[in-house]
Formats: structure tokens, sequence, C-alpha cells
């Protein structure tokens, strides 16, 4: 009989029946319907948990509080004839990459009016905002390159991040005391960079500019404010957030560019790179999203020409978003925000969707935003106000709103369900399992405490061992999905033994394992090393990257640890995770763990080999190291 978790690879027979005769058509067919299988059974889980997301227009018959449309600019008839104007003159499209001649005259006219407002020498026009994120960063940071950046940043920035192969450093949400330790742990790096919102898009608040800016001086470092959600809003003539913080002296000489979305505030669409003329000459020469890509459709640049100086004079427009997104804010109990983005967090997804529908059955369009756009325990309403709402409409929603349902406190602060932390190895046999002992035995000390380990290959009992070295902690125990008796990486194992891993098998587990009526800690435990396969498509750093967990790297403290570890922390990097810490096993080596601490930027800790390993040792171990912060609200 098949383990737990794992099937039998159907047989050809049966996958291929109906084919055609001849020729590659049938194949293809087949292929397809293979194809098409595995895209419907992610839909599946996507819907399972909440996560499922829908192309949905606007409901011209729901007054509007979801659109990033906070002046009342995308039909101002100034915006539509400057589009209309463009196209007869220049054509719909661009036609070509800007360094292949396309675009039009208005695309250096837009960036010279940008430059002007945000008090800069030159600017660069893109075709999108996501496009000149990637630009600021994949063009203008290198390799060794560290890179500071909050933990809410905008899906761009750490897509560009991950291009960019730079070092990156997450620091917690606004907390730039944690921002100045990992740079100050970064001083070998040949530039470092702070990356930021200004006003972030799916809480609503400010970053501490100024604060931020101090820190690049006394640490050598360049920043980069994403101004999406500010610049139309906030600062003198809406010329957006570091333009309020420069006004209350923050000091200027380390900021390296900002990014301005059309799409928002300016209602039309591109995206401009803020910045001196060295740097935009530096991005024309190396941002790869300008490079490659057809350039800007003169109708946007029309649209955004004829947007900036209405933005600019629209300062009664910004009181009045100023206005209602206050009134909202206090109608929930939140923070004044910085914007016009008003964040309602519920916590779990099942509540959001719930309270969104109830709203748009009363006349309000309002979407929930679930995990993964927003960290786990923290799905919520984004509430986004505008100029064209009126007061009886935001009284209206206030009042729905104050009755919203209030079961929503995030379970991440309430611990009413499991937080999953994953102990990644650098390779096999070094040491996880112990370390995994170690932070059971941790999370037990905090509260419910659980272990599992997905997949075992092999003889050994790693679920019984920790069992073991937990003894005296209440630790609850999950068994294996699947178990392979072959010493090997899971999907040579399972082959061995006629079987096969189901990743999506491994995903509805943990959810399980995870859901409403669990709490406390998981930790679990990986197989092997960090991208050995489960079944020919899926290694467990894809898996890792599909469910984003918080994790703690494990590898050997001495001869070839540097390559392996770095090469791993590179491998998460590329798919946008980063570990809490790095736990190194073995006898203490200085100099290894000094020199990774200063690459990576990460935490280290050294759990040396103990003999005799029991649960005494390990809490011996454990007096001596505090681990409680891995389990903080992530």
């Amino acid at each position: 009989m098949p383990s737990r978790g794992a099937t039998r690879p159907s047989s050809r027979s049966s996958a291929w029946a109906g084919r055609a005769p001849e020729g590659c058509g049938g194949a293809t067919r087949a292929v397809e319907r293979d194809l098409d299988r595995a895209w419907r059974a992610e839909r599946e889980r996507l819907a399972s948990s909440n996560q499922l997301r829908e192309l949905r227009l606007a409901e011209s018959s729901l007054v509007d509080f979801t659109s990033n449309d906070t002046l009342n600019l995308a039909r101002h008839p100034a915006l539509v004839e400057g589009a209309q104007a463009a196209a007869c003159e220049f054509g719909a499209g661009a036609r070509a990459s800007r360094l292949l001649g396309g675009g039009s005259p208005l695309d250096e006219a837009v960036e010279a009016a940008v430059a002007r407002w945000l008090d800069a020498d030159a600017a660069l026009l893109f075709p999108t905002g996501y496009q000149a994120n990637l630009g600021v960063t994949a063009g203008l940071f290198g390799l060794g390159d560290f890179v500071c950046s909050d933990a809410r940043n905008h899906a761009s920035l750490i897509d560009g991040l991950r291009l960019s192969r730079a070092r990156v450093g997450v620091f917690e949400h606004g907390d730039a005391d944690h921002a100045d330790r990992l740079l100050a742990d970064a001083v070998g790096a040949p530039r470092r960079w702070l990356v930021t919102e200004g006003i972030f898009s799916m809480d609503g608040d400010a970053a501490p500019l100024a604060r931020l800016a101090e820190l690049c001086v006394r640490h050598d470092a360049w920043l980069i404010v994403d101004e999406a959600h500010a610049v139309g809003m906030v600062g003198p003539e809406g010329a957006g957030a570091w333009a309020a913080t420069a006004d209350r002296g923050a000091d200027p000489s380390r900021l390296a560019a900002r990014v301005v979305t059309g799409g928002k505030a300016l209602g039309a669409g591109g995206g401009l790179v803020v910045c001196s003329s060295a740097t935009r000459e530096r991005l024309v020469q190396g941002a790869r999203s300008l490079i490659f890509t057809t350039g800007c459709p003169p109708p946007t640049a029309g649209a955004l020409a004829a947007a900036v100086p209405l933005a600019r004079a629209a300062t009664d427009a910004r009181a009045r978003v100023r206005e209602h997104a206050a009134r909202i804010a206090a109608a929930v109990g939140g923070p004044p925000p910085a914007g016009a983005i008003v964040p309602v967090v519920l916590g779990e997804s099942e509540a959001a969707l719930a309270a969104a529908a109830k709203l748009r059955a009363a006349g309000f369009d309002l979407r929930a935003v679930r995990p993964p756009s927003v960290p786990a325990g923290s799905a919520r309403l984004r509430v986004a106000l505008h100029a064209f709402n009126s007061t009886e409409d935001v009284e209206a929603l206030a009042s729905a709103l104050a009755t919203r349902p209030t079961a929503g406190v995030s379970p991440a602060a309430s611990g009413e369900t499991a937080r999953a932390l994953f102990v990644v190895g650098t390779d096999t046999d070094i040491g996880k399992t112990v370390v995994a002992a170690c932070l059971a035995r941790a999370a037990a000390n905090l509260g419910a405490a659980a272990y599992w380990k997905p997949v075992q290959t092999g003889e050994d009992d790693d679920t019984r061992e920790v069992e073991r070295l937990c003894a005296g902690c209440d630790v609850e125990f999950a068994e294996p999905l699947a178990r392979f008796p072959l010493p090997a990486s899971p999907h040579e194992a399972a082959a061995a033994a006629g079987e096969a891993v189901e990743p999506t098998r491994l995903a509805e587990r943990l959810a399980e394992l995870t859901g409403p009526e669990t709490a406390g800690a998981l930790i679990v435990e990986l197989a092997g090393g960090l991208l050995v396969p489960y079944d020919e498509r899926t290694t467990q750093a894809d898996w890792l990257a599909a469910e984003r967990p918080p994790l703690v790297l494990v590898a050997r403290s001495g001869l070839g640890t540097l390559n392996h570890t770095l090469l791993s922390v590179e491998a998460l990097a590329a798919r946008g995770l980063r570990p809490l810490a790095l736990v190194l096993v073995g006898k203490p080596h200085a100099s290894n763990r000094a020199t990774l601490a200063s690459r990576t930027g990460l935490e280290v800790l050294e759990l040396p080999l103990l003999d005799p390993l029991g649960p005494a040792e390990l809490a011996d171990w454990l007096a001596g190291h505090e681990l409680a912060p891995l389990f903080r609200d992530r």
C-alpha cells in the first residue's frame, strides 16, 4: 500500500488514452490536458485556502472605495483631451523601445514636468510603475551590494531585488532600529541601499523617512523611496512623502531616487524614476525594464502631461480626501492615516471576504485583501478614499464599518492559529533535527508547540528523535505524510518505492496543521538540502516559495560551509525568502561565523555537537540562547 500522501504514478496507457494515432497533435493535446489538470488542482488549493484571485471590473452601481483614482483625475476632461490629442498626433502606440526611437516628444515633457514638481534634476519615464520599480532596483543595484528593504514593500520592489542579485536584508515594517542593525552588519558591501515605500499600499502608514535618511548618512547608504501612494496626496503641492519630510528639515544628501506612478493620484498610467542626471543616465544604460520593452504609449504620456499641473493645484481635493480618510479611520478605531488608504484588519481571509460581500450588497465597492498580499492573519478590507466620494457616502460607509464583525483580531496576535516555522538545511546530515528539537522546546516554553516532518526517508525516524529530545515538554507530533525506506532525496526515495510525493498534498496537510483549530508554533523540518526535488518539477525551495513561511537555515560550522551557506541564502533570496536566523552546527568557528554574519546580514547562532545528546543538554544550550524572537508575529 502507498504511504499516506504518496501515490503511484498513473500508467502511461491511461494518461495517453484517446491520443491521435500518428503525429504530434494528439500528444500535444494530452500534455495540455495534464497541464490543465495541474492548473485546476492549484486553483482548487488556492480556493480552499481563500487565496483565489479573480479579475473583476468596478461596478458602476456601487460607490467606489477601492480604486486608486484619489484626486478624481482619470475622467478629467483635460486628461481625456490630452490622450486624444497625443493619439491623433503620435499614434496609439509607442512603436518601439525608447532606445530604438519609440515613444513621443511628450515623454521628455512629462519627465521635465515631474522633475520640476519634485525639485529634482531629472526623471525617466517607464511604461508602468511596476517597470519603473524593476528598473530602479535591478538597474542600480549590483552583485555584492547590500539592500535594506522594508518587510511590507510592494511586490514590484521585491521582484526587482530578486533580479538585482544584491544581498537583501529585510527589516521589520517601519522599524528603523532594525534597519540600523542590518546596515551596521553590511560594512563590507560595495554599496549599501535602503528601499522603502513613502506611504504603504496595504497599511496606509508612512515610512519614518527622516530617521531612515539619517541611517543612510551614518552607514554610507543610499535611499530609494517608492512614492506611488504619496505623490499627489502629501507634501508641498502634493510632491510626495520625501518632499513632506524634506520640508521638515530631513537631510537630502543620501537620496538616490524616487519612483512616481502615473496610475494612481495622477489618474493616467506609466511610471517615472525621479533622480539626478547621472542616475538617469545609469538607468538608460542598465534598466532592462526600460531597454527591452516598448515605450510609454503617447496617449498615456499625453494624459500624464495634463495631469501634473492639475495634481499640483489640487489643494482642496487633497484636503477632502484626508478628511474622508480620517473619518473612516476614526470609525474603525484606527490611527490617523498618512494618505488616502485606511486598512480594516479582520484577521482570517474568510472574515474579510464575508465583510466585503456584505458591504458590496449594501452598495459599497470594497475588496478583501488576503495573504500573500498581506501577512498571514491580517486579511483586511482596504478602504481607498477619493475626492469624488461625497460626505454622505463616507458617513454611510463609516456606519457600516462600525457594525462590522469584531471577531477579526489577527490570529498572529491572539495566538488562535498555529504559525509554521520551517527548519531548512544547506545539506543532509547537518543537524536539522537537533535544531528542530531546540526550536520545539523553545516554542513549548512560550505556549502550544508541535513538530512535523512532511517526508521521512531512510530507516531513521526523526519524529521519534525529536520526541525523545523534547521529553518533559508539551509538544505534539504530527506523523510524516510519506515514509520511504531508501535514505535518499524525496523524489528518488519515492521512485524506489514505486510511489510519488505530491506537493499539493503537502500544502493541504500544512493548511490542516495551521488551521483555525490549532494554536502556537508548528516546527516543520524539511528533508535533506534546500534544493532537493519532490518530483520532476518541484523542489523543496519551490514549495517554500509558494508557502512563504518564516524559516531558519541550518548549516555546518566548519570546512565548506561558506560556499554552501551563501549559495543557499542566494537561492532563498531569489525566491523572495530570507531566514530569520542561521544556525551553525558543529565546533564553533569564529571566522566562518563572522564572515557569514557580514555577508548575509543574518543573526548567526552556534550549536556545538552535544555529547551526550539528550533533553538536559538541549535545555542547557537553550538557557544561554534567546529564541523567543523567532516566534514573534511575523
